[in-house]
């Protein structure tokens, strides 16, 4: 089967798509890249969606639901093309959504007790009719009602692709939010260990498009970061955030570490005549000492790390990470054979392809689920492309 994948992560500047076929059912699936394709969001668009995480309108984020679905549905139909096949030969669509709130630690509601939720928007309705294609998304809400926290979700797919014999490794995915996935060498499904350890790439460009006024988006390949300097006293007062100290399962978004967390940095970086360097710098060894530090709620130490993610782009992150590791071999996931990029969207469509073939796809080890659960909801694609599970 076809099915093409849909991720947009929490730094909200584009979608992903990946175009996979994959065989087989269960935890037995085989799955091979066809085409990966990358949709940037224009700027002001990503300000909005940002800015609709935590103050949005009612009316602003039902418009902005509707305006992500065609844009995830343009993302699709260029994948497609890119790969050169029929577009009758890809049978299903899953898609992550893009997150605007979400509080898996949960609000008490009287009368209801303690309510956990998350809001994915990227209307599923109008990528089904505009490509005609059985389209799975809301994927999170399922583990959060079943008691997870609903992330992270895509330690089922490290589990199944990067699983060796003989050496555990430890999946990294730096993204605008950072997590890692322990993979036990031998393992059942139920030792994976999987967390978000807190901001990556959704920090580092925050502090760029402060700084530059909304003229540059990001420090590309961590250029300005290698000439800064680490500054200790402000690296402390970052690694002293609660959400650093809660043990997994854990989540975190924006609500721990956007916009309110890059106000405080940036006062205090001002009142210490912090230059901008120097503070992506200290943003830069902050997401390394935050995500090498998890490894004290790992069950085991790992033989080799593979980074994924817009991380691996940026060489003051991937030299941070190789020295807070070392002797470890640190190595972008490419060297697997895989596209750093487009795994997280490679991920969705995985959990597509089990939803539709009733297989669960959650890891109650890693969300705090209590049971494991068939993920998503089905929109129907076209009368003619409805998928036929019996043929």
């Amino acid at each position: 089967m076809k099915v093409v994948g849909l991720m947009s992560g929490t730094s909200g500047d584009g979608v992903d798509a990946a175009l996979v076929e994959i065989r087989g059912r269960g935890r037995a699936l085989r799955l091979r890249l066809l085409a990966h394709t990358a949709l940037p969001y224009p700027p002001t668009f990503q300000r909005r969606i940002v800015a609709a995480g935590l103050n949005g309108s009612v009316s602003e984020i039902c418009h902005l639901n509707a305006a992500l679905g065609e844009v995830f549905a343009r993302a699709v139909l260029k994948v497609i093309r890119m790969a050169r096949v029929r577009h009758t030969a890809v049978e299903l669509i899953g898609s992550h959504g893009q997150t605007v709130h979400h509080l898996p630690q949960g609000l008490v509601e009287p009368g209801l007790g303690r309510i956990r939720s998350t809001l994915q928007i990227a209307e599923p309705a109008i990528i089904a009719e505009r490509t005609g294609i059985t389209t799975v998304a809301n994927f999170r809400s399922r583990d959060v009602a079943a008691g997870g926290e609903g992330a992270p979700l895509a330690p089922y797919a490290h589990y199944l692709l990067f699983s060796h014999p003989s050496r555990a490794r430890l999946i990294v995915n730096l993204g605008g939010i950072s997590n890692v996935t322990f993979v036990p060498r031998r393992g059942a499904l139920k030792a994976v260990r999987a967390f978000d350890t807190g901001p990556a790439n959704m920090l580092l460009d925050g502090i760029m498009q402060r700084t530059s006024h909304g003229r540059t988006r990001m420090d590309r390949g961590g250029r300005l970061a290698l000439r800064g300097k680490v500054r200790p006293a402000l690296l402390r007062r970052m690694m002293q955030h609660p959400f650093l100290r809660r043990r997994p399962p854990k989540s975190t978004g924006r609500e721990d570490f956007g916009g309110t967390f890059l106000d405080r940095l940036l006062r205090e970086a001002g009142r210490a005549g912090v230059s901008r360097d120097d503070l992506l710098a200290t943003a830069v060894q902050f997401t390394a000492d935050t995500v090498s530090g998890a490894r004290r709620w790992l069950p085991g130490p790992v033989a080799e790390v593979f980074i994924a993610g817009g991380g691996v782009r940026n060489l003051a992150v991937m030299k941070a990470m190789q020295r807070m590791f070392a002797p470890v071999p640190v190595r972008p996931l490419d060297d697997l054979g895989w596209s750093s990029q487009a795994l997280e969207a490679v991920a969705f469509a995985v959990f597509a392809y089990q939803t539709i073939h009733g297989e669960c796809a959650n890891v109650p080890s890693v969300t705090g689920a209590r049971h494991p659960v068939i993920l998503g909801q089905i929109v129907p694609g076209r009368p003619r492309h409805v998928l036929r599970l019996d043929k």
